[in-house]
This record gives structure tokens, sequence and C-alpha cells, in this order.
């Protein structure tokens, strides 16, 4: 039997009915964290680098000003649960009748769909971003599972993987059961992408699982090198950067093809300052550095973004920037912006 739901979807868009946001089709909703009223730090960076803008990505450049900045009184939105009834999810689309919710990239294209043979009721913590980067789903997804455990039946349509996802997972109790195309007789789903206590405490509770047991060394920083992985951001002096982080600061390098889930925490979280290319492989840092440390972000000037200040706010970490010559296939970072910026940091952090 076919589904007709994307038909009614698409023909309420035609006739301008326009189609609901997909939370609005919720039979019940709740408050897991009220709003709140929260301090956001101001990122730290040298006053010309506004200068070496050229393009910025995720955001307006008013967007990168305004994280930069900072708000001593930011009003945050609550952290709400959501129930749905009869929902499918087939190809990584959420179908309700009125609404869909994306989650992952579709491989099929069609105005019906076989309605799945599964069906259950469950809590499902991924998202569209987290399927997509590693760092939002270690950084984002994972602390929803804390919710979706709460709330009962955790969910997700993510495969099992190896690596340090798998690690990840072991360190953090999730246990979610893994889902194809799928019917929801219930569903819950949650909005919670705001820096609310309620998140920020689920943060710390996840890196105290991670850390659990371990002895700390006290580290000055480590710089996770990202070299050719992901998305391209190649920068051309990486190395040398590295090696006179580690002669000058006393630095250690992580190596995200070498080094395991265990090896980065261990040495993320006895670190104060994690250094790196703009990009998920910099999660692996801000997951397990205690509050009060500082993330020292080296980005091209083509792909500026705060993106990752938001979950830097999250774990209670400062967050820098140094914006190199460049673009994204190819950039420097000169050493002496990094001092310079190396010694803002320590006077903010004295």
């Amino acid at each position: 039997m076919h589904s007709l739901r994307p038909i009614h979807n698409r023909l309420r868009r035609l006739f301008g009915l326009g189609q609901a946001d997909f939370f609005d089709t919720a039979v019940e909703r709740w408050e897991i964290c009220p709003a709140e009223v929260v301090e956001i730090t101001p990122g730290i960076w040298l006053p010309d680098q506004i200068d070496h803008i050229a393009r910025t990505e995720f955001g307006a450049l008013p967007d990168i000003l305004a994280q930069m900045q900072g708000d001593p009184a930011e009003r945050t939105p609550p952290t709400m649960g959501y129930r749905f009834r009869d929902v499918d999810f087939v190809d990584g689309v959420l179908h309700a009748l009125g609404g869909e919710r994306h989650l992952r990239q579709r491989r099929h294209s069609g105005l019906t769909y076989a309605r799945p043979r599964e069906s259950l009721s469950g809590a499902l913590y991924e998202s569209w971003i987290g399927n997509r980067w590693f760092g939002n789903w270690l950084l984002n997804d994972c602390l929803a599972y804390r919710l979706a455990e709460a709330a009962g039946a955790p969910a997700t349509s993510a495969p099992a993987r190896g690596g340090h996802i798998a690690r990840y997972e072991e360190l953090l109790d999730m246990t979610p059961r893994r889902i194809g195309d799928a019917h929801f007789d219930e569903l819950i789903l949650f909005d919670d992408l705001h820096n609310n206590s309620h998140r920020r405490a689920r943060a710390q509770e996840n890196r105290a699982r991670i850390l659990k047991d371990r002895a700390l060394k006290p580290l000055p920083g480590v710089f996770i090198f990202r070299g050719a992985s992901g998305d391209a951001r190649i920068l051309e002096n990486e190395a040398e950067i590295a090696e006179r982080l580690e002669a000058e600061y006393g630095f250690r390098t992580l190596y995200i093809d070498r080094h395991d889930a265990d090896q980065m925490a261990e040495a993320a979280g006895a670190a104060r300052l994690v250094v790196g290319v703009e990009g998920s492989q910099l999660a692996h840092g801000v997951v397990a550095m205690a509050p009060g440390g500082t993330v020292l972000t080296l980005q091209p000037a083509d792909r500026v973004t705060t993106s990752l200040k938001l979950l830097t706010d999250c774990w209670q970490q400062r967050y820098a920037m140094v914006v190199g010559e460049g673009t994204a296939g190819g950039y420097r970072v000169e050493w002496d912006q990094i001092r310079r910026t190396l010694d803002l940091i320590a006077a903010e952090n004295p």
C-alpha cells in the first residue's frame, strides 16, 4: 500500500495553504526547561580580523559579529518535547499529515512511497546537521540522546559505525534502536538547540561520562590536526603551526587518523586550549575540555563562521578565531597572528 502524504503536502503548497511546521502537527507538547536569560561570553580575536573576512558561512557578517560580541543577558528559548501520532519515516524524511521534516538527504524522488512494514513507538534524537557532520552529532545529537533516553525508547536511523563514533556511543552509554523505513504509532521529538541551563548540564554530564576513571595529566593545550579530512579546508602551514605550538607552548598534536577517542579525550580533557582548523575534528576537544578553556579556530578568509561558538557556549568554554589569507582550497595563517591571539587569550584567562 502506498501513502499519498507527499502529494497531500505538495497540494497544500500549490493551493496557497502552506505547509505546517512539522512541530505544529504534534498532539502534545511540554516544556523540559523554561526560557531563561543567560550570559553569552564574547569571542576573542584581534581588532583587525574583521578586515580579513572575504565571505561568511552559515550566517551573514552581522551574525558573525553579533556572536563574537556576546551578550551579558541573552534570552534563551525553552527546551521542548513533542509527541506525534501516525508518522511515517521513509528515505530520511518524517511524514505527518500536513507536515514533513528531513533528517538526512533523500536517495529517491517520488510523490508516493510504500508504507513501511515496521511499526514502533520511540524518541528520535538525530538531526539533519548531526547526520551530515560528525561535530554536530557528537555535540548536538548526543545531548538530545539524554532527552530521548529519559522519554524512553531512543531510536535513530544511523547505522552502527566503527571508529570514533562507535567508541563515543560506548562511552556515553548510547544503545538506541536502529531503524530503516518505519511507521511510528507514537513519536517523540525535541527542540533542543538552545543553550539554557538544562542543555549545559547535559553537556557536563556527557563530559563526565567520557572522562570517567581517567587520570588526566595537565596539558597547556592540544592542536587537533585536520589535514585533508572532511570538507576541504587546506591550511598550507598546518604542520609548521603544530610544531611551533609544541616547541614554544608545550602543546600536544592529535591526529584524527592516528588517535582513538580515548586518546583524544585524555589529552583534550587535561588541556586549557584546543587549537585547529575550524571543523568537526575540533568536537573531540570541545566535548572533553573543562569549562573555562578556550577553543581557537584557524579559518580561511572565504569561509568564516561562528557555528562552533554556539557549541563552546554550551560547554561554557571561550571561543577565539584567527582569519588567514587565501581560500578554503589553500590558505595560510601567519604565526604572529596566532601568537598575538594566544596573548589575548592568556590575558582574559590568567
